[in-house]
């Protein structure tokens, strides 16, 4: 499978497969300086052309946050095909926890392509027909 890559910022390194795991980091393009509370949209460098039928999620690095105290605001973020114009380059939504400065090319999110949800139906129906395992939060009570 190929995903073509354009790299829009001067001095981004490319973006590389790791040996262990499946997901892929991403840097940032530019060096970044947020104070708390702040919000910016961390451009990463890149636009891509996924293959047909498959989207990307995006998140956070395990040590995104313990390094740079930032969160991404949407939690996970979901590029689908279709965004796969020479300009249409991914970012990072990040929200600032602490005052930080992100050095540019720092690894602060990953990516993985998943293929698109199969074709489904919602049906409305009065009752499931299953047994209630007893409400959110209920495994493990004792």
């Amino acid at each position: 499978m190929e995903i073509k890559i354009k790299y829009l910022a001067d001095g981004t390194e490319k973006i590389a497969l790791i040996s262990k795991g499946d997901w892929i980091d991403l840097r940032a393009a530019e060096t970044v300086e947020l104070k708390t509370g702040d919000y910016k949209l961390i451009p990463l460098g890149v636009a891509m052309e996924l293959p047909h039928g498959y989207e990307g999620w995006v998140a956070p690095r395990s040590s995104t946050f313990k390094n740079f105290g930032i969160i991404q605001t949407n939690s996970m973020g979901i590029i689908d095909n279709s965004y796969c114009g020479d300009n249409d380059q991914w970012h990072f939504p990040a929200f600032a926890l602490r005052d930080t400065v992100i050095p540019k090319n720092s690894r602060i999110c990953q990516f993985r392509i998943v293929e698109n949800q199969p074709q489904i139906e919602l049906v409305t129906v009065e009752h499931l027909g299953n047994a209630d395992r007893g409400g959110i939060g209920s495994t493990g009570k004792e």
